[in-house]
């Protein structure tokens, strides 16, 4: 009777050592799937610079906007926490719209090889920003899943493991939806 208490006490101390385990291997995978998703972010604040930089060399009218772009730059590389770094990066996405669209009144930027050349280098640190995203979003999803799971949960709770967040961001390249009325 005392072996089968003993072999069922190892068995369950063993198994939560793999759950441990897990929730460890998870953690892991979340954090370098956030690394990818911080690269992404700062390559694209690197290229902002010059962005601004080549349209002020055409437009003196949209000083204001040049300068809340550098601002929301500055305020969204500040930003700490993944739950905050989303809406921060977010909003500079917005202001990255709004100079596209300004750019329209200019043909001759929207000709000009440097700008070009730095547009599509945005197009495609936000691509890889995107796979980085849903990377980091699939490892969340796996982790969220063990946390609330049975019988992984029981651990879970016992270990104060908790739920993380999806990071979700609009990006600057992405298009509106077109609106279709029949």
């Amino acid at each position: 009777m005392t072996i089968v208490l003993i072999i069922a006490a190892a068995a369950i101390v063993i198994w939560m050592i793999i759950i441990y385990n897990l929730f460890i291997r998870d953690r892991n995978l979340i954090k370098e799937a956030w690394s990818g998703i911080d690269v992404q972010l700062k390559r694209r604040h690197n290229l902002i610079p010059n962005l601004v930089a080549s349209v002020k060399g055409y437009s003196q009218h949209e000083k204001s906007l040049l300068e809340d772009i550098t601002k929301k730059r500055s305020e969204a590389a500040k930003v700490e926490s993944i739950k905050d770094k989303a809406p921060a990066e977010s909003d500079l996405s917005g202001m990255l719209k709004n100079l596209f669209a300004v750019i329209e009144n200019y043909p001759d930027l929207k000709a000009s090889e440097n700008f070009l050349s730095l547009q599509k280098q945005l197009v495609e640190i936000e691509d890889q920003l995107q796979y980085a995203r849903r990377y980091y979003n699939g490892a969340v999803r796996n982790y969220n899943i063990r946390v609330e799971s049975f019988p992984s949960n029981v651990v879970a709770g016992i270990l104060n493991f908790k739920q993380d967040n999806f990071f979700e961001i609009t990006l600057a390249t992405e298009k509106a939806t077109p609106e279709v009325k029949l």
